[in-house]
């Protein structure tokens, strides 16, 4: 009997948790997968690998910390090797645009000989609300290095949806759905969102990068953390990702969500 367990790995992270709870909806038989899980997953831990996978019948996968590190491309070879050896079927990679190290890492997954996709997206509106630039807008300053373009923000839960469409409709594999929101914005407009609707002063302070950085060390910014700070802001935030895409509303049927609609359904929780 072929099992239907989808895993989840990841699934305690901004995109994890959403589609975990997605599949849970849908009455479907998930596994949560992280570090901390009743079956745990650890990318650093390879001997966990196999007994997170076994009885898995198709898998979502996201990788810590990112797919542009340059160890992330051997990772994801080893665990498409432990996914095909537990006999998963399907695996649906979360990858970023335009990151040279995601590209190789999802050429691992298309040459595989499994049933795969990829969801490559671009940055997240959760970064202003669930992630590392929260605690700058709650001080009423954002400070970020320098970007050089706009970003068509994707909300994660349209995001998380089309990863499940993924898992579940057979019509939708071995394809690269590459997810955006539908407007191009710049940080500094983002900002001004939120504060407008909060009525709240929040400021939004661009650094040269070098800067930003050597203040983030002084703090205690790992190495590893600083290296992949510059790598978004400086080589993926270069102008190479200004476009949208229609893919949320192609796999979904409705246009993907606005960034003003995202802040309005934010602003009542009080996060800001």
């Amino acid at each position: 009997m072929t099992s239907e367990v989808i895993a989840v790995v990841g699934a305690t992270g901004k995109t994890g948790s959403r589609v975990l709870a997605k599949l849970g909806e849908m009455g479907l038989e998930a596994r949560g997968l992280s570090r901390s899980s009743p079956i745990p997953f650890d990318w650093a831990d390879r001997s966990t690998w196999a007994a997170a996978l076994q009885g898995v019948r198709a898998a979502y996968v996201t990788y810590f910390p990112d797919l542009a590190v340059p160890a992330a491309e051997t990772d994801v070879r080893a665990f498409v090797a432990e996914a095909k050896q537990q006999g998963v079927a399907h695996l649906v990679l979360m990858s970023g645009r335009g990151e040279a190290g995601a590209r190789r890492a999802e050429q691992v997954l298309e040459s595989s000989g499994l049933d795969w996709n990829v969801v490559r997206a671009s940055w997240f509106m959760q970064n202003f609300s669930e992630s590392f630039m929260l605690q700058g807008l709650q001080a009423g300053e954002l400070v970020l290095p320098r970007p050089n373009a706009r970003e068509p923000f994707i909300d994660v839960d349209d995001l998380a949806s089309v990863a499940v469409a993924s898992l579940t409709n057979p019509a939708l594999k071995n394809q690269v759905l590459e997810v955006t929101g539908p407007e191009l914005l710049s940080f500094e407009e983002c900002v001004h969102a939120i504060a407008a609707a909060t009525g709240r002063e929040i400021r939004f302070t661009p650094l040269p990068v070098e800067a930003y950085l050597d203040g983030a060390r002084a703090l205690g910014m790992a190495d590893d953390m600083a290296w992949l700070i510059n790598e978004l802001f400086v080589n993926i935030l270069d102008g190479r990702n200004e476009s949208t895409t229609q893919t949320v509303e192609e796999v979904l049927g409705r246009p993907a969500r606005r960034f003003r609609d995202y802040v309005t359904d934010v602003v009542p929780t009080g996060v800001w």
